[in-house]
């Protein structure tokens, strides 16, 4: 019972894609309204606005309250990480996002527990030299300074069967964090999230870290073009 309600919001999200599609809905077109998607979909409120928040960030739909409902013109973002992915063989993007989610939350989340002072100046030393890289335009310096950020984490936690997780399977784990820099325009958000878990760590608030880093993970795979059911979804 638990893992049909936690796909729900994806069910969702999947169905209102098809509604689009099959009913010939266009960019600027209003769909029906939130209440009566829901009763069409038969899911809750609470469901719809989860699938309906994913769909705008992914740039499908954009939700103008007070408004609506509206569709937007497609981006083809999931055919751009097809071509990207080298390592289909291995796992789909989605299945490196939804382990980074579960693993990097934990590990952040031990790691404000652990941290020293000094690999706390490391991380505040990346984040700001991530945002050099941004404003230079250099997305690839700016995605191993990510996938850095997240190692010293990792390192952090003192939990070394995640790390060897990581070590092994580098070159995967560092591609998925390449792949939100195909939306340069969104890239910013990268360093805004990292802050923010930073922010977790220095209070040593392991709450805080932990929900800051699996929200950074959800909104890298939303700017990839991904978007993923979570524990808990309802």
């Amino acid at each position: 019972m638990n893992s049909i309600s936690r796909a729900v919001p994806e069910v969702a999200l999947q169905a209102i894609r098809q509604l689009i599609t099959e009913q010939g809905f266009g960019p600027g077109d209003a769909l029906p309204s939130q209440r009566d998607l829901a009763l069409q979909l038969g899911v809750s409120r609470a469901s719809l606005r989860e699938a309906l928040s994913s769909l705008s960030a992914l740039g499908v739909i954009s939700v103008q309250p007070g408004k609506g409902v509206f569709v937007q013109a497609p981006e083809p973002l999931s055919n751009a990480v097809g071509l990207s992915w080298p390592f289909a063989a291995q796992a789909a993007p989605v299945d490196i996002f939804q382990l980074r989610y579960a693993l990097e939350g934990f590990a952040a989340g031990l790691a404000a527990v652990t941290l020293t002072a000094d690999e706390l100046d490391a991380l505040e030393d990346n984040v700001e030299a991530m945002r050099g890289e941004l404003r230079a335009g250099d997305f690839e310096a700016a995605a191993r300074l990510d996938f850095e950020f997240h190692q010293k984490i990792l390192l952090a936690s003192g939990n070394q069967a995640m790390l060897s997780i990581l070590s092994a399977s580098a070159e995967v784990f560092l591609e998925s964090q390449k792949l939100p820099f195909i939306r340069p325009e969104r890239a910013m958000e990268t360093w805004q999230e990292h802050r923010k878990i930073l922010r977790g760590l220095a209070r040593h608030a392991s709450g805080a870290a932990q929900k800051a880093m699996q929200e950074h993970v959800r909104g890298a795979a939303l700017r990839t073009g991904i978007a993923f059911v979570t524990p808990g979804s309802s």
